[in-house]
């Protein structure tokens, strides 16, 4: 795997190919990739809603209406598109729920590491909620780190996606009751294969050059 090719390959894709649909076992894979994905503090603040369907699609679509009409078609002609949910909040007995999961995966040998990850987790979140007043953006934070680790994945898989914020999150929340359930949507990413027609397929890349963004230290 040489992840040079891959980031280069990988692009926004502006033209879907609706013929050609994402196999079973690799939606497995990405379902992996958004499970297993890095939080700060392992928070998990993060829901996904996905679809293949035509209903599906239709029902996401409704947040690409009016202004957001340009990315229609990149909801509808594409193989999957996820939706990415946050949290509104991390209390404490989703932090509990968090702290069970771990136990019940093996995490903590003793009483006393399970005790201290608890504490340590609350003690960030508290820094988020009560000194620097953003624990949503903290929590939107972490589903950004998933969406990354997404993007890197499936183009490693051969997959073509483009990350979408230009829909209208609002309706996303009424369509699928998203805040009676403590989610907000925060963005959407289709999936699939790109069509020959794409011109962005073929644009170079542009990015600064190595020695323009990083500072190696000696």
């Amino acid at each position: 795997m040489n992840l040079i090719e891959i980031s280069n390959r990988r692009y926004s894709t502006k033209e879907f190919d609706t013929k050609k649909n994402i196999s079973e076992e690799d939606i497995k894979q990405i379902k992996g990739l958004l499970r297993l994905s890095p939080s700060s503090t392992n928070i998990q603040p993060w829901h996904f809603i996905m679809t293949t369907t035509q209903q599906g699609k239709e029902r996401i679509s409704k947040a690409t209406e009016g202004f957001y009409i340009f990315n229609k078609a990149k909801v509808m002609d594409t193989s999957l598109v996820i939706v990415f949910c946050a949290r509104t909040d991390a209390d404490t007995s989703y932090m509990l729920k968090v702290l069970e999961q771990e136990d019940k995966d093996g995490r903590f040998a003793k009483q006393e590491f399970k005790d201290q990850m608890h504490a340590g987790r609350k003690i960030f979140a508290d820094l988020h909620r009560y000194d620097y007043k953003d624990l949503q953006h903290w929590m939107e934070k972490q589903v950004y780190l998933n969406m990354g680790a997404l993007l890197l994945g499936v183009a490693a898989l051969g997959i073509d996606a483009v990350p979408m914020e230009g829909v209208d999150l609002k309706i996303l929340d009424q369509e699928f009751a998203l805040r009676e359930k403590g989610l907000t949507a925060v963005a959407v990413v289709s999936l699939g294969y790109r069509k020959e027609t794409d011109f962005n397929a073929t644009l170079p890349k542009s990015r600064f050059p190595e020695e323009e963004i990083i500072t190696q230290l000696v």
